[in-house]
């Protein structure tokens, strides 16, 4: 694990972990055959077993299973060959049975890591655990007077919570995390990863202490549905703990919430143990076994992994590891890479386009990269007019604005209607230097004393002389060659 620097604050080290439930991508629930669909009307898409009327019996979505050893085999953990489901008791109206169907002693996904960078770089955090459970419904207090609705479309939805060490020391590195692990699931296809809909719910577990003693008392901030919410309640906690500390308090175990509108946490409960749960088997499912078979057929159906391509792009296009990594954070942006280095032969300049020009337009506008004006074939004809010299990075600058801006004709029409191709003709640009080295002989006796910066003094009055259209590199070639 490469920790890098723990940057502390006030002298306290921030320690944070992270419980994650990502919503599998099936369109059923994990024990029963109701719809998992967001959006349905409230309590028409619980069924008689996600109400848990008597005498229903619940049933393993294999569907569920396999998302859940994708997982696993993404992130290098062990798939357990035998696992086994707990009652985890707890009294909640949302809740029909009085016990939600986890797993405690035995998950099915034990170990493994997230790798990823934060700035340049890399940092690893350990998994503890990945284990299949079911979600509860959902309570509704905004839409009732003094009172509370109960929505069970919910009820019995499979979840994956994916649960890790305490690695994280800043709330740059956990939203870093975060951001990763919600690429991966997406990516593998096990999960949508849509926030606002509850699909993927991060809990940050955030304690504070000295450097060099024991681990502090953590406090659980629940249901982060957004990486900046995220990185706001987490930088509020660390502040108000470190605060409680010096004011001589003691930090108490508790589950919290963050307010987006205050900025601030507040406490919810106090936190259960897992004894407070009472976990026991459940006697109505067997224990879940996992072939090795089974494993190895989950494993060669699964996509290449954005790690796996980072190190394909690195090799074939000789990208380093960050910029392969950048690349990778998502398929649409892989894809668009990929094609474009392709049709271009520049997969280097393909690369920095994409990560400088595209990248800013993306953020400025809002959108991802499948939503993208100009697309991957149109940056690689682009990029190839570049490289041949038929227009500088200037010009190609403005044709990429015309073709984000949807404006008509393709690359080499508005090269041509804007005027931009370059000056490449030797005895055209020829007159121009000597014309430029005439009306200069004060420069080009500094420049032949040995002041290197005479030399673009000159290389400026070439270009304002062509109005911007001359080769740069062959403005530079000529003028060396004429005062040698």
């Amino acid at each position: 694990m490469n920790k890098g620097k723990s940057a502390l604050v006030h002298g306290y080290e921030v320690v944070i972990g992270f419980e994650t439930h990502a919503q599998l991508s099936t369109q059923s629930k994990i024990f029963s055959r109701a719809s998992t669909a967001f959006g349905a009307e409230p309590n028409t898409q619980a069924c008689a077993i996600d109400l848990a009327l008597p005498g229903t019996l619940p049933v393993m979505n294999k569907g569920a299973v396999e998302r859940a050893m994708e997982f696993g085999l993404a992130v290098g953990s062990h798939i357990a060959p035998r696992s086994i489901f707990a009652r985890k008791n707890y009294f909640y109206p949302d809740l029909p049975k009085g016990y939600q169907i986890s797993q405690f002693e035995i998950p099915v996904v034990q170990g493994g890591q997230v790798e990823f960078f934060l700035g340049d770089e890399k940092r690893s955090v350990r998994l503890v655990r990945a284990h299949l459970e079911e979600d509860a419904g959902k309570s509704l207090h905004e839409d009732f007077v003094g009172q509370t609705g109960i929505d069970l479309n919910r009820a019995g939805t499979p979840l994956l919570e994916i649960v890790t060490e305490p690695d994280m020391r800043s709330s740059d590195e956990a939203v870093a995390y975060a951001k990763e692990l919600h690429k991966l699931v997406t990516w593998i296809g096990i999960c949508d990863g849509n926030m606002q809909e509850g699909s993927f719910r991060c809990d940050a577990n955030v304690s504070v202490r000295k450097p060099g003693d024991p681990l502090g008392t953590r406090r659980e901030i629940k249901n982060l549905n957004s990486f900046r919410f995220m990185q706001q309640a987490i930088d509020f906690e660390v502040r108000w703990q470190i605060e409680r500390i010096e004011d001589g308090h003691a930090i108490e175990q508790a589950t919290v919430l963050f307010n987006p509108d205050t900025g601030e946490t507040r406490a919810m409960r106090s936190k259960e143990d897992a004894a407070d749960y009472r976990y026991f088997p459940d006697p109505d499912l067997p224990p879940l076994v996992i072939a090795d078979e089974w494993v190895q057929r989950v494993r060669a159906a699964m996509t290449e992994l954005p790690r796996v391509m980072a190190q394909r792009f690195g090799a074939d296009y000789g990208l380093s590891e960050y910029d392969a990594t950048v690349l990778t954070q998502s398929r649409a942006m892989a894809a668009f890479f990929e094609a474009a280095a392709k049709a271009s032969g520049q997969p280097k300049l393909a690369s920095n386009w994409i990560m400088g020009e595209v990248a800013r337009r993306l953020n400025a506008s809002e959108i991802d990269i499948s939503q993208s004006p100009v697309s991957a074939l149109q940056l690689a004809q682009l990029i190839s007019r570049v490289a041949v010299g038929t227009i500088s990075n200037n010009a190609a600058r403005q044709v990429f604005d015309a073709l984000w801006n949807e404006e008509a004709g393709d690359v080499d029409q508005l090269i041509e209607t804007k005027g931009l191709k370059q000056l490449n003709d030797s005895d055209a640009l020829g007159k121009i230097v000597d014309t430029v080295l005439a009306a200069n002989p004060k420069n080009v006796e500094e420049y032949r004393a040995g002041n290197s910066k005479a030399l673009n003094a000159l290389v400026g009055q070439i270009m304002k002389a062509s109005q911007g259209k001359a080769n740069p590199q062959q403005v530079n070639e000529m003028l060396r060659s004429r005062m040698s």
